[in-house]
């Protein structure tokens, strides 16, 4: 089994992308990033430490413009199997066409845009704190991210002012300062980036109630008001502490935004309401829905992947027994039979 790995969570993603199969019977190989290649190396040096042996867990790193062929030449190679892996969806494209090519699985957990709706008799204090969690945790680096927050009208003035003063309180700095919960993006150039979606918003009518702050590397959280389909934030994933804030009147309304999206990884639902939330749930197009808890959130024995351009597979429990091994059907024939030739 190859498990191709990414930067932003090194060691759990990479973790989880060979534990499972090795716990199926498998030989792995894990394709690290090219961004934090000693990492990945050292989870395979733990594990043949460990005892596993050698060739059980294999670690390959290349050079970024020599990741295309070396893929290519991995899912190729009669010795694999399957294939799984977490990244973008503009990369996990590229691996479900080369998987095709060679007629080999493939489980894809790819992007998202997680939304969050806030109902009008949901506990403000529980949403905006699950809001502030899912979407900045990690800087925003998590494919589980809160990107978009639908706020039912009647409480949107409360939610923004609360969740504006929860944001003033967490700190974004270097990580040798332990008073600071966020810290660097994976480059300046993300930062930018990011920005860029942002002053997009600002600049077709959307409202920041905090400061976009940047320097370097470093973004403070960012929270942006009244986004609409004309801005680049409205559909893309910003995989940045950025969310957003759009309001809605009906529990209609807020599905249907909640599904204007090519994405569909993680939700979450806030209502005291819990028929309502459910109802709600079963709507949402994502693999993925916590009521009353946040959009980051993920249990080993559950099964974790996403619908639509969020890929398709599941990481996790049970599901990982079919992702990573072959289901036969064996045969003991007990008395002689009859044949019609």
């Amino acid at each position: 089994i190859v498990g191709i790995a990414p930067w932003n969570a090194p060691v759990i993603l990479a973790t989880r992308s060979i534990a499972l199969p090795l716990a199926c019977g498998n030989t792995v190989i894990l394709k690290s990033s090219e961004l934090c290649p000693a990492t990945h190396a050292l989870i395979g040096k733990v594990l043949t430490d460990a005892g596993l042996g050698d060739g059980v867990v294999n670690v390959i790193s290349n050079a970024p413009e020599d990741a295309g062929e070396v893929v290519e030449q991995l899912i190729a190679h009669p010795a694999v199997k399957r294939i799984n892996f977490t990244g973008s969806t503009k990369v996990g494209r590229i691996i479900a066409s080369t998987a095709g090519k060679y007629l080999k699985p493939a489980l894809l957990e790819l992007g998202g845009k997680a939304p969050v709706i806030v109902y009008d008799d949901a506990d403000l204090e529980q949403a905006v704190a699950a809001v502030a969690f899912g979407a900045y945790f990690n800087q925003g680096q998590i494919c589980m991210s809160t990107e978009r927050v639908l706020v039912q009208d009647t409480i949107a003035d409360a939610f923004i002012e609360k969740l504006a003063a929860k944001i003033k309180t967490i700190k974004t700095g270097t990580p040798e300062d332990a008073n600071n919960t966020l810290g660097y993006l994976e480059s300046a150039h993300s930062a930018e980036r990011i920005k860029a979606m942002v002053e997009d918003a600002v600049a077709k009518g959307a409202v920041l109630p905090v400061p976009l702050e940047t320097e370097g590397a470093l973004m403070k959280p960012v929270l942006v008001v009244g986004v609409t389909p004309e801005m680049r934030l409205y559909a893309e994933e910003s995989f940045g502490p950025v969310t957003t804030v759009k309001t809605f009147t009906t529990d209609e309304e807020a599905i249907a935004i909640a599904n204007d999206s090519d994405y569909g990884l993680a939700s979450a639902v806030f209502s005291q309401n819990i028929n309502r939330a459910l109802k709600t749930a079963k709507q949402i197009e994502s693999g993925i829905c916590h009521v009353n808890g946040p959009t980051v959130h993920d249990e080993a024995q559950m099964p974790f992947g996403g619908v639509k351009q969020s890929g398709y597979g599941r990481f996790g429990g049970k599901a990982s027994i079919s992702e990573f091994t072959d289901l036969r059907w064996v045969t003991i024939q007990t008395e002689p039979r009859q044949y019609p030739l």
